[in-house]
């Protein structure tokens, strides 16, 4: 007989003493390998295990990214820490809570099903049986293996999922605590800046050590291991003027020049690519030989993350052991790519989160960390901290690659498509440490560089990366993705919010308005009919209601409506997105009505975040980013050369949650990023009566549309 299947993160780490532990009288010990970014993952997790064990919340003590303490849960990323993080963490707290109440039973000398818990204590038939969790800590070996098959609660049980509880992580931001890494202060700490490097492969040709030091006006160290070089001191600010003025102090040799022409998203139609395609074969579409083919092709530019502060970092190197200080995604994963870079065993390398100031995606907070480890090793016993500058962050973290997205169908007699082909350029979208064998800047400038990476992305079966979301949720016969992996790109690239569906699903959403266009259907109706999924249907069906949706609402008038359709990965949460536009010279969002089916909601009001959130950062990712290049990298390294989506220009959001409780909880942190672009272009598309194509809608690309 089979033993029964476990939760894939905790069939990886099935040792409950990794997830739960009472460690004090009245005090609950929870762990996770998720890490907080601003999502609220920490409190929904929280509400899990509170759930599950019977517990008061504020009973409990999250420890969340600690490589010497929690479960090893890969990356958060992909919107899944409620989806598996939290479903690992329910069965593992059930099954704690089943060994209590079986040893309880013992004790009291009952059957187990007479038992209950009550904010830790145990129930016998209702009543306290003198035992509690604390009380009986001692007799129970949580230093096992999980086995499973213990059922976890039914939703209709639930007390505290569904309910929105306030964030644990807001008060200590709110009232100014040293919450973020960039507060954390070590014991003897020196400030370290590295001098970077300007391209893979490039060598020093000289350092200016003495004009360092004046420019620096203060006691500095200069820390030199092959061409990686760190100004490290105990003041910051000398250390600042000297990083600042290593810009032209320093030499290299080795720079290759960048085409800026490579911020043109087109750039990647002429570059060499792998070529893969998934789905329908291409030649079963010579197939279809009835039908009127129509296809659009949309592009989008590079972006970055526009983390509101830049990457931090601190390290400490003792007696053979290295401790990290990192706001990364995935500790694991990093502390790998570390002991990789720096001969050590993971063993000797901690990797400990701390928060930093927002990031959905693969920022600076890798390489900062490696610069930290990096520094620190090279002065045993001295901690490390290394917090790079803004012109840093956007010059050298890894950005989202361009993408040209084109899409063609083949429409049947009734004007619904029988045959479509997405066709996606686009470079790597993830090069984190631990999925790639390293990646860490400092990694290249030290002795013995790595070898650069092999052409790759996500696989199909972690949701893709340039193809996500490249296949239309719709009814369609026939459907295939070509995929073209450029396999070299101006700059480094690497994950960003949703990866590739926001560009695909514009896309995507973009043919199938013109579609509706041309059977003379309604865009909403046409959507509806050529769905199957009732719960895609449904969230339609609630965004239009919602916005008072108007079929017969003229075009080419100034102001539009338009709506998008995605469920992130073809997977998780299912969204739909109305938006109202009103365009002159340039495009103004007034209002965005979303609605999303995520199943089990644990936490309404993070949801609601989440999602609000997204369409925020979506909004400005179509209005206003693109990275810019010149010839010497990364151009755009500051707020006005990147611009994004000031607070005057935020439109009215209104968000509902279409929900089942009896449902699987779908992720929803990355759910809008594509609808939410798609409502935008097809609203403004709808305003002026004809169609941009090429993202961000500039007010040059408008005012280009109505002269062309």
């Amino acid at each position: 007989m089979n033993a029964p299947a476990l939760p894939a993160m905790l069939a990886d780490n099935p040792r409950l003493d990794r997830w739960v532990g009472f460690p004090a009288p009245g005090v609950v010990a929870v762990k996770t390998g998720r890490v907080e970014i601003g999502q609220g993952a920490l409190t929904a997790l929280l509400q899990i295990a509170a759930e599950e064990l019977d517990v008061a919340p504020s009973r409990i003590r999250l420890q969340s990214g600690d490589t010497s303490a929690t479960a090893n849960e890969g990356i958060t990323a992909g919107s899944l820490s409620v989806a598996m993080g939290g479903g690992a963490l329910r069965a593992a707290c059930a099954e704690v809570r089943a060994a209590f109440l079986a040893t309880a039973a013992e004790r009291l000398g009952c059957d187990a099903a007479a038992l209950s818990v009550s904010d830790g204590t145990i129930l016998k038939d209702g009543t306290p049986s003198g035992l509690d969790y604390w009380a009986l800590a001692g007799d129970v070996d949580l230093g096992r293996d999980a086995v499973g098959g213990v059922a976890a609660k039914s939703a209709g049980a639930y007390a505290l999922v569904g309910k929105s509880l306030p964030r644990v992580d807001l008060p200590g931001k709110v009232f100014g605590e040293a919450v973020f890494i960039h507060d954390l202060v070590l014991p003897g700490m020196l400030h370290a800046r590295v001098v970077r490097q300007p391209c893979r492969g490039a060598t020093i040709a000289a350092i200016d050590e003495a004009a360092l030091r004046r420019a620096a006006r203060g006691e500095i160290e200069i820390v030199r291991s092959g061409d990686f070089v760190a100004l490290v001191g105990a003041d910051e600010m000398a250390v600042e003027r000297a990083g600042l003025a290593s810009e032209t102090h320093v030499t290299w040799d080795g720079v290759e020049a960048i085409s800026p022409q490579a911020e043109d998203a087109k750039w990647v139609l002429q570059q060499p690519t792998v070529d893969n395609t998934y789905g329908a074969p291409e030649a079963e579409a010579s197939a279809v030989t009835s039908g009127q083919r129509v296809e659009a092709r949309i592009s989008r530019a590079h972006l970055a993350h526009a983390s509101i502060a830049p990457s931090c970092a601190l390290a400490s190197f003792a007696d053979g052991k290295l401790d990290v200080w990192s706001h990364s995604q995935g500790v694991f994963p990093l502390r790998a790519a570390i002991a990789s870079m720096l001969k050590l065993e993971p063993a000797a390398v901690t990797v400990r989160h701390v928060q930093g100031a927002g990031c959905y995606g693969h920022n600076g907070a890798d390489d900062v960390a490696g610069d930290a480890a990096a520094i620190a090793t090279l002065m045993p016993g001295k901690p490390i901290r290394v917090r790079w500058r803004r012109e840093e962050e956007f010059g050298f973290e890894p950005v989202s690659p361009s993408m040209v997205v084109n899409v063609k169908a083949i429409v049947g007699d009734d004007g619904k498509p029988v045959d479509w082909t997405t066709e996606i350029w686009s470079g790597r979208h993830s090069s984190r440490p631990g999925r790639s064998g390293g990646n860490l800047l400092a990694a290249e400038a030290l002795p013995n560089p790595p070898s650069a990476l092999a052409p790759g992305d996500l696989p199909e079966s972690a949701g893709g990366g340039g193809t996500r979301n490249g296949t239309p949720l719709y009814a369609i016969p026939q459907k295939r993705v070509v995929h073209h992996l450029i396999t070299e790109t101006p700059v480094r690239t690497s994950a960003l919010r949703g990866l590739g569906t926001m560009p695909n699903v514009f896309a995507i959403e973009t043919l199938i308005d013109e579609l509706a266009e041309r059977a003379g259907a309604d865009p909403v109706a046409y959507r509806l009919s050529i769905l199957d999924d009732a719960r895609a249907k449904a969230v339609v069906s609630h965004a239009a209601t919602m916005a008072g949706w108007d079929p017969s609402a003229p075009s080419g008038t100034g102001t539009g409506r338009g709506i998008g359709f995605a469920r992130y990965k073809n997977s998780a949460a299912y969204t739909a997105c109305v938006a109202e536009v009103e365009v002159e010279e340039e495009i103004r969002i007034l209002r965005i009505w979303c609605a999303t089916d995520t199943g089990l909601v644990v936490n309404p009001d993070g949801a609601i975040n989440q999602l609000e959130g997204g369409i925020v950062q979506s909004a400005s990712w179509v209005l206003k980013e693109q990275v810019r290049f010149s010839d010497t990298g990364i151009a755009s390294r500051d707020w006005d050369s990147y611009p994004v989506l000031r607070f005057t220009e935020m439109p009215e959001i209104f968000v509902e949650l279409v929900n089942d409780r009896q449902a699987p909880s779908l992720g929803v942190g990355e759910a809008t990023a594509g609808p939410t672009a798609a409502a935008i272009g097809n609203a403004v598309a709808h305003a002026l009566g004809v169609r941009l194509r090429d993202l961000p809608l500039t007010r040059e690309r408008v005012m280009e549309a109505l002269l062309a």
